[in-house]
């Protein structure tokens, strides 16, 4: 499908929800004076011919040439507004079903019913309308408070991991791992750089970064690489790209000047002092052994993302080691390709889903729209032996928030299995 034609569907289908939403609107407001109705209207369809609006310029105009905190805000209204006029639109079509089921049974019974609408009492309607309007607005409170506090909630996340066989020597190894930092994205200087802080009041011992340093430029981390430099480790901080980091998803006015803003992230990555990995590996020795890391460029078995990696050429002429770790983006990964071929590999670590930045958390019980994609998607899986940790992120794309699912600074500690 291409834009002009995306752009004419979800118009049409938008105005269409549009006005069958306002219909419960109307059922509110019809004892109130013609006036107070008029303003109604004009403000309820003003705000969606601003969101046909934002979506014309978005994909027609020079969105760049909004600055990106306000296109950003632009998006977020409409996601939202879109989200609420259907859940909106959902009452009035219950209402709609139960009115045909009472019509028909009517029409069956050759008898007239008595008007619910008539009796003392709030009507069934009404009632359905005011239901459709509060629940309407739960999204609007919920993915709005998500921008203004879920987005930079970090959560330090620690795990303990038992590794079969681990050396007296490795044991208490203390990993720092972030992932999807998408800076792009980021509006707040001053949280971001308190998440930064976060990571280095945990004092690891070697920190990962597993993928999507921004959202598409090399040039969105000019205001951020003095922040992630202070990110370090006494073994060092190890990072790999992730799908995002490639420049895949814009518009480039030639093949030379993609691939330049590939190596400019590059050399953003070892000006912030970070050891970028690409289909490679590295051998750190602490305390007379060998820990093996290998840093694997992007491959994803799902929706067609790219594969970059190389793990065949990253594993060559492996050495010996105690533990092998692998950096991979994308979570999907674990399962096409590092079980099925390479059993030595005792923890792959990832990111990539951000736990969709929505969903439901709390003890004993996780849930989120993206585990019908990913069967690992947050948090620790194991095989095996072998084990899969998904960070759930450390920034946002699209809706700069997050709701249930918060940003994650991951400590792992290696333990003796």
């Amino acid at each position: 499908m291409n834009r002009m034609l995306f752009v004419f569907v979800f118009s049409v289908v938008f105005l269409l929800i549009d006005y069958y939403a306002f219909q419960a609107i109307k059922t509110l407001i019809a004892g109130q004076s013609a006036g107070f109705q008029k303003v109604i209207k004009i403000i309820y369809f003003s705000i969606s011919y601003l969101v046909i609006l934002a979506i014309l310029v978005y994909n027609f105009g020079n969105p760049d040439g909004i600055a990106k905190h306000a296109r950003t805000a632009l998006m977020s209204f409409v996601f939202i507004n879109v989200l609420a006029k259907v859940v909106l639109g959902l009452f009035v079509f219950i209402d709609d079903i139960q009115r045909f089921i009472r019509w028909v049974g009517i029409k069956l019974s050759n008898s007239e019913v008595s008007n619910n609408d008539t009796n003392e009492g709030i009507s069934r309607s009404k009632f359905l309308a005011t239901t459709g309007l509060v629940l309407a607005a739960a999204p609007v409170v919920s993915l709005s408070w998500g921008i203004i506090s879920g987005a930079h909630d970090y959560r330090v996340r620690r795990i303990k991991l038992p590794i079969k066989d681990l050396p007296k020597g490795l044991e208490g190894l203390r990993i720092g791992q972030l992932s999807d930092i998408h800076s792009g994205s980021f509006w707040n200087k001053t949280a971001v750089k308190g998440g930064v802080q976060m990571l280095q009041d945990e004092k690891v011992d070697v920190a990962f970064f597993t993928g999507d340093l921004v959202n598409n430029k090399a040039t969105e981390m000019q205001e951020w690489g003095s922040v992630f430099a202070k990110i370090n480790a006494p073994l060092g901080v190890y990072s790999v790209f992730g799908n995002h980091d490639y420049g895949d998803y814009v518009q480039w006015e030639s093949d030379v000047a993609k691939q330049k803003n590939l190596a400019d992230l590059a050399i953003i990555h070892k000006n912030m002092g970070w050891n970028l990995m690409m289909n490679e590996h590295k051998s750190l020795t602490i305390e007379g052994e060998v820990i093996n890391i290998i840093g694997l460029e992007n491959w994803g078995a799902k929706a067609r993302f790219p594969k970059y990696g190389k793990l065949d050429q990253a594993m060559k002429n492996l050495p010996d080691s105690s533990v092998n770790i692998l950096l991979s983006h994308d979570p999907s990964h674990w399962q096409a390709e590092v079980l099925p071929k390479y059993n030595n590999i005792d923890l792959t670590l990832s990111g990539h889903t951000h736990g969709m930045q929505f969903g439901v958390e709390i003890p004993g019980f996780k849930w989120s729209p993206v585990q019908y994609v990913y069967d690992e998607w947050a948090g620790l899986y194991t095989s095996n032996q072998q084990y899969l940790y998904v960070n759930r992120g450390f920034g946002y794309i699209g809706y700069p928030g997050r709701v249930g699912i918060l940003p994650e600074i991951s400590v792992i500690t290696l333990e003796r299995g």
